[in-house]
């Protein structure tokens, strides 16, 4: 029998992949099993093993996916220039990271699954790398960008986790403005 072609192979990892993170929202890593992915899959376990090593390795594709989603809806988000883009982008970084289909990949298992560092390192390769990139573009931030980076990627991932945890949106929002407005320069 003819191996499968690239593309097909494609089309399995990503199918795989669509429904580890579906499984994975609703259940958790702790729940998830390879074999209830490979069968939603329509695949076999063997399948699932040829594309990834192991079950922490298939969550660390769909966390992986799950950043870049995040990643994306901070760049559509930001548009424009300066502070107004900052903003969007901020926003829409809080919304993206506790929408359903993103909170317990990103916020839960994530940090729990890989440890704090390797999560970092996933964070920093997407959307704290749009939000540098953000704080860099300013001219009129009042305080090195890598600590405002820093600073301000922390305090929103730990209002992601507030916010998951049942805080009100309205304050979450009115909280990171007041954070903003803070790290701009004084007098303009």
């Amino acid at each position: 029998m003819p191996r499968a072609s690239r593309e097909a192979s494609e089309r399995t990892e990503r199918e795989i992949r669509a429904q580890a993170r579906r499984l994975l929202v609703r259940d958790g890593y702790a729940a998830l099993r390879v074999d209830d992915v490979a069968a939603a899959a329509g695949v076999t376990r063997g399948a699932v093993y040829h594309h990834f090593e192991n079950k922490q390795g298939l969550f660390v594709a769909v966390l992986a996916d799950v950043h870049e989603s995040v990643a994306a809806a901070v760049a559509d988000a930001a548009t424009g220039e300066g502070w107004d883009a900052l903003d969007a982008g901020c926003v829409a970084f809080l919304r993206a990271s506790v929408a359903p289909d993103v909170r317990r990949v990103l916020l839960t298992d994530g940090p729990a699954v890989l440890g704090w560092q390797e999560w970092r390192r996933l964070d920093a390769q997407g959307s704290q790398r749009l939000l540098r990139e953000g704080l860099d573009a300013l001219d009129d931030l009042a305080v090195d960008v890598g600590a405002a980076t820093a600073v301000l990627s922390g305090a929103m991932n730990e209002l992601a986790l507030w916010l998951a945890d049942g805080g009100s949106t309205e304050v979450a929002l009115a909280t990171l403005r007041h954070v903003l407005h803070g790290l701009r320069a004084s007098g303009r």
